[in-house]
């Protein structure tokens, strides 16, 4: 009995950090920047703007005098942001993700 309810916390263990995001997605499977940006994203960057940094909305023009120009510039502020912003490691975002994150920016806040 006792080395069921063993196996049975590993397996649930299991599944359930591969359900919150620690598990890449399979292959081939598309991931859904819209989603993953408000999962991520949204709490401090609501409809493109910034709520700690207003200077620094997600919108075109502003990515752009700040230097962000493609998705490539996104990720490296993802992964290495300045001051007052959450940093998104892989462990955290994967590359994919924030891929999907980056291009999501790009298509719907001009």
């Amino acid at each position: 009995m006792k080395k069921a309810s063993v196996t049975t916390a590993l397996l649930l263990a299991v599944c359930l950090s591969a359900t919150t995001g620690f598990c890449d997605t399979r292959k081939g499977e598309k991931i859904n920047g819209k989603k993953e940006f408000a999962e991520h994203c949204a709490i401090c960057h609501p409809n493109g703007g910034n709520t700690i940094n207003s200077t620094k909305p997600l919108h075109r023009k502003a990515l752009k005098a700040n230097g962000v120009k493609s998705a490539k510039d996104i990720i490296a502020k993802m992964r290495n942001p300045g001051p007052s912003m959450t940093k998104f490691d892989e462990k955290t975002i994967s590359n994919k993700e924030a891929q999907a994150i980056a291009e999501y920016i790009l298509k719907t806040f001009k």
